[in-house]
């Protein structure tokens, strides 16, 4: 068994006996204000390809606070060492103000108040949705009773607000005002709220970090990346609660087009490029097409560094297009996923696509883009987001510099 004592609190417990990867979530201490990290190694050049090493960027104890050392992060555990504490109802544990979810109401309407574009005939979304509104009386947009009581039957809200729906059969919702087919077509309520309330990108989730929302559309919005590989990583993600960009219907397709464009311009406006990749597993909820920029002077060495971490573990990527043409790409990444398959794809500066199909039993590395980026940029410390977290005090400063610097650019606007 391997341990590391960071001066006198020991806060990383890290073994490799068993010859498996294993990071648990943190867990307090009985006799000590810190919280332990355990993570177990695999062994070197392990078949199963499971991680056998891991970086981490400890601060020495002698220059944190109190507060800091006593910090505890939200999935924070009761000592695994401990005997089993008494189980807790789940009425007893604090719940969530009811007010937060109030705030999360940024889906379509918000986007259109913010740009004059109330004329009072579309629908408020928050009304017809949940039934009430922070607004009141003040809110541009229509409270439709008979269209929230449709939106309970489970009717698409763009079909009641427009008449029409872009998404067509990728739609979870009905797209008829009659019960049969209300009841018919769409998912149960329940089920979607479910799924959605916990998701992290679910921009009507009481669980979203809107604060690092820079720009938001009509199918997809930008974030900044929690635990950012470099300060301008941004994720470009659909608003619709779908698993990977690639199976999103055509017409958000051409509005990530566009960001893509205004990224790519304000990228290079500081000397940078772009390089965009995703990661599609079986397990995968809401999708995330990361972009990171890379200096101009790096660019070039993207495909070469990628090919080479592919060899390390034991895969090659395939070029989906030759000509370097990237819409052309994901129109032919589009054409043939048939969504029953894992896969990663990377989008060089130059506007190749490189893919790989993950086996079913393969084992892919889940940060694997990030990973090989740090390697590139010489911070192999940051190779994990969780080593990146930053104070929620300094991540709406640096959405603050992102938004000036991206406003000229931003297709939103």
């Amino acid at each position: 068994m391997a341990l590391i004592l960071l001066r006198c609190l020991l806060r990383y417990h890290i073994a490799g006996t068993k010859g498996i990867f294993y990071a648990r979530e943190p867990y307090v201490n009985d006799s000590s204000p810190h919280v332990t990290r355990f993570i177990g190694l695999a062994n070197v050049g392990n078949k199963e390809k499971q991680k056998f090493i891991h970086a981490i960027s400890p601060t020495p104890a002698s220059t944190m606070s109190s507060a800091d050392i006593h910090a505890r992060p939200p999935n924070a555990t009761l000592s695994p060492y401990a005997a089993p504490a008494k189980s807790v109802h789940v009425e007893d544990t604090p719940k969530r103000p009811a007010e937060s979810t109030d705030l999360q109401y940024w889906r379509y309407d918000v986007k259109r108040q913010r740009q004059g574009q109330t004329d009072g005939s579309l629908l408020c979304f928050k009304y017809t949705s949940s039934g009430s509104c922070p607004r009141g009386s003040k809110c541009n947009f229509r409270h439709d009773e008979e269209a929230r009581e449709h939106c309970q039957r489970n009717v698409c809200f763009d079909f009641l607000n427009k008449g029409k729906c872009e998404r067509g059969p990728e739609c979870r919702f009905a797209h008829s005002l009659t019960e049969e087919a209300a009841a018919r077509d769409a998912k149960p309520r329940s089920e979607r709220r479910r799924v959605e309330s916990s998701c992290w990108f679910c921009l009507s989730s009481p669980d979203v970090e809107s604060h690092l929302v820079i720009s938001i559309g009509d199918g997809y919005y930008c974030a900044l990346a929690k635990g950012p590989l470099v300060p301008d990583h941004v994720l470009v993600i659909p608003v619709e609660h779908f698993p990977t960009t690639i199976a999103m219907p055509v017409e958000p397709e051409a509005e990530l087009r566009r960001y893509k464009d205004s990224l790519g311009k304000y990228f290079e406006k500081r000397g940078k490029a772009a390089v965009y990749f995703e990661w599609v597993s079986q397990q995968s909820r809401h999708a995330n097409l990361q972009a990171v920029p890379v200096p101009l002077s790096k660019a070039t060495n993207v495909k070469k560094i990628f090919h080479l971490a592919a060899q390390r573990l034991g895969f090659e990527f395939s070029v989906v297009n030759p000509d370097g043409d990237a819409n052309q790409g994901r129109e032919l990444l589009r054409s043939q996923y048939d969504g029953k398959s894992g896969l990663f794809y990377v989008e060089l500066p130059d506007g190749t696509l490189l893919l790989h199909i993950i086996d079913s039993g393969e084992k892919f590395p889940a940060q694997f883009g990030r990973e090989v980026l740090a390697g590139l940029l010489s911070m192999a410390d940051r190779a994990d987001w969780r080593n990146c977290k930053l104070s929620k005090e300094e991540e709406v400063k640096m959405v603050d510099d992102f938004k000036q610097g991206f406003r000229e650019f931003d297709p939103a606007e």
